[in-house]
């Protein structure tokens, strides 16, 4: 097993757009020539588009993209510009008088990090959709459906931190798995078992300890700043059936679980997409492992390639004030 760049996967095209005065975005994942997709939902408040025919028992056979965005459900319309590009390039599922594109949509709530009144629209979606066939090199932090994300909001947004948005791919042999997440939730994030970004204590001396913050306030039914939420999108060449690739979605999940906590909380809409192109034949538990290094990874990356925005500081300056 070894990392690669998204090059390694030209079957997807990846395009971001933002606005960086409002701290929004949304990100394009294009699969010009269709690919299986899956999902899987573990939070308690989602915001999806167009999500239902991939149950596998629904006729859907293919998805032409997927757009993570911020904007809270708002930011839903983007998916629209998207579609309205795919149909000029004639993508999507042809009936005919036209072709129509399928195109699903996950959203995270970024409304309290910039101007909440401008939210990821029509237009985005569409300059996400041009970027991604213009090749424009993908940009971890803050970009695309990370631009406005903040993570560690338990102690309050005052003491919360900067998220956004990263990506990682894992090879091995001929089998090739992408992961690109958007990092906006309610607890703090793991690496190697130690936090290293989330709630910070008030005197700014190191990490509140999101879980344990949860648990001493039991008795209340606190809500930590509602619509919060991961999204990610896992991309491969590998050979998958419906069923098989919303399972590989779960493992996007795991790898949620195992660097989020806590994860998949009710504050949470936690989504994770697959898109299979099927050139490579490969076992379900294969594929998956590298589907679990490569989301935990863009985890990460979405947390340390972020910047500070205002209060909210970036993993970069709380490192240096933690070894000062």
């Amino acid at each position: 097993m070894e990392k690669a760049s998204l090059d390694s996967l030209p079957e997807f095209l990846i395009g971001q757009a933002q606005d960086q005065h409002a701290m929004t975005g949304c990100t394009a994942i294009i699969a010009p020539q269709g690919a299986v997709c899956g999902i899987d939902i573990r939070g308690g408040s989602p915001g999806t588009r167009d999500t239902a025919a991939l149950n596998p028992l629904c006729n859907r056979k293919t998805v032409h993209a997927v757009l993570l965005s911020g904007g809270s459900s708002f930011g839903l319309d983007a998916a629209g510009g998207l579609m309205q590009l795919l149909e000029e390039k004639r993508i999507g599922r042809d009936v005919g008088v036209t072709v129509v594109p399928n195109i699903c949509s996950a959203i995270l709530f970024d409304l309290k990090c910039g101007i909440a009144k401008i939210r990821p629209d029509s237009l985005m979606g569409r300059r996400a959709g041009e970027n991604a066939f213009s090749r424009c090199p993908f940009q971890s932090g803050n970009y695309g459906a990370g631009t406005g994300a903040t993570i560690g909001k338990t102690n309050g947004l005052e003491n919360a931190m900067k998220g956004g948005i990263g990506m990682s791919v894992f090879l091995h042999g001929d089998i090739k798995v992408g992961a690109i997440f958007a990092v906006n939730c309610v607890g703090d994030i793991v690496e190697n078992g130690k936090i290293i970004a989330g709630a910070r204590k008030a005197d700014q001396t190191g990490f509140a300890d999101s879980e344990k913050m949860i648990l001493n306030s039991y008795a209340t039914e606190k809500d930590f700043f509602s619509g919060n939420t991961v999204i990610g999108c896992l991309i491969t060449n590998a050979r998958l059936s419906k069923a098989e690739t919303s399972r590989l979605a779960g493992r996007g999940q795991d790898a949620i679980a195992k660097t989020v906590h806590p994860a998949h909380s009710i504050y949470d809409g936690d989504t994770v997409f697959a898109l299979c192109s099927g050139q490579t034949e490969t076992s379900i538990d294969a594929v998956g492992i590298l589907a679990e290094y490569a989301a935990s990874a863009a985890i990460v990356d979405a947390v340390k390639s972020a910047r500070s925005y205002k209060h909210y500081l970036a993993f970069r300056e709380i490192e240096k004030m933690d070894h000062s």
